[in-house]
């Protein structure tokens, strides 16, 4: 069939997303409508959003802004400009195997580029088919659910066009080899530490009694990449990231697991995000600063820090074979 006579396909890449721009006023609106969402604080609204608009929007805008100061780049958000990489280099590969049109616009959660604004785009090409990819390996209810929700609320809107999903690839072979060759190449360079971390984002323990499968799935995704690594149980750990609040959170934590670590006697940790697809304020700060720091201050002589699988070529390919089994 001629490519001329073949309807475009759409792929929305979507993401947690980021600020507009590292100021107290950006990371303000962006955190009012994060935290607004409660598939990201489940407390009941009365309770919250006096918490949110009272307190934290008038104290947290200006050290978070410091932050994404310290990581921001000429292309802005390292996540937003990743990610667009990622869906420049996937619309090239998808157009090379399907030998059909195919669109690639990113639609973040939260902030922009939006949701609406992808989905717009592409409906401006005529793409009467969508496929939208939450590039949430492990899902969970604040994240791949948030934005299927979110998504499913737009496409009512637009009852013409067929949209589908694609996620959940925490077990998927492609996913997995990405990460391990990922490992390898940065051992090859760096040389094999005495320990590698899996930090995971963490979530409130009380995500698992709701029946969220978020921590099975990255159960399963560190037990994949050590045996892919070939790895000892006694040579890594997997941990959760990123919380706050004084609510219990999925463990162990990885600040508590490198402070043990630490004062046990490791020297070198190189540390791994197996759930974050491109790197970010939580990757590039929390993680390779703060948490570098960390291990250092109790006694470790050298930390790491493993750059997600951003746009490699390994990590397009999979991300291609996912959306063209979608798609078929």
């Amino acid at each position: 069939m001629p490519q001329s006579s073949v309807p475009p396909a759409g792929i929305i890449l979507s993401n947690m997303g980021s600020p507009s721009a590292p100021t107290p006023m950006a990371v303000r609106k962006y955190l009012r409508e994060f935290l607004s969402d409660p598939a990201i604080v489940g407390l009941p609204r009365f309770l919250w959003l006096p918490i949110l608009h009272g307190v934290i929007l008038r104290t947290r805008p200006k050290r978070v802004a410091g932050l994404y100061a310290s990581i921001w780049t000429e292309a802005g958000s390292p996540l937003t400009a990743i990610t667009r990489r990622q869906a420049k280099a996937l619309q090239e590969v998808m157009r090379a195997r399907t030998g059909r049109e195919v669109f690639v616009e990113v639609g973040m959660r939260y902030g922009c580029p939006s949701l609406r604004a992808a989905l717009e785009a592409l409906k401006a090409r005529r793409c009467a088919q969508i496929l939208v990819l939450p590039l949430y390996p492990q899902h969970g209810i604040a994240t791949t659910g948030s934005t299927v929700r979110a998504f499913g609320t737009l496409a009512l809107e637009h009852p013409e066009m067929q949209v589908q999903f694609a996620g959940n690839y925490h077990d998927h072979a492609g996913y997995i080899g990405a990460l391990a060759a990922t490992v390898r190449d940065f051992q090859a360079a760096r040389g094999k530490p005495d320990r590698l971390l899996l930090s995971f984002h963490g979530m409130p323990a009380s995500s698992v009694t709701k029946g969220d499968p978020y921590l099975d799935h990255c159960r399963r995704t560190a037990t994949l990449l050590s045996s892919a690594l070939g790895l000892q149980s006694s040579t890594y750990s997997m941990a959760f990231q990123s919380r706050f609040g004084p609510a219990e959170w999925l463990k162990p934590y990885t600040d508590e697991v490198l402070i043990n670590w630490a004062r046990g006697g490791v020297g070198t940790v190189h540390a791994l995000c197996p759930g974050f697809a491109a790197d970010c304020l939580e990757t590039l700060e929390e993680v390779a600063v703060r948490y570098r720091e960390l291990f250092i201050k109790h006694g470790g002589k050298e930390f790491r820090y493993v750059p997600a699988l951003n746009d490699r070529p390994d990590h397009i390919a999979f991300l291609a074979s996912l959306a063209e089994a979608a798609l078929a």
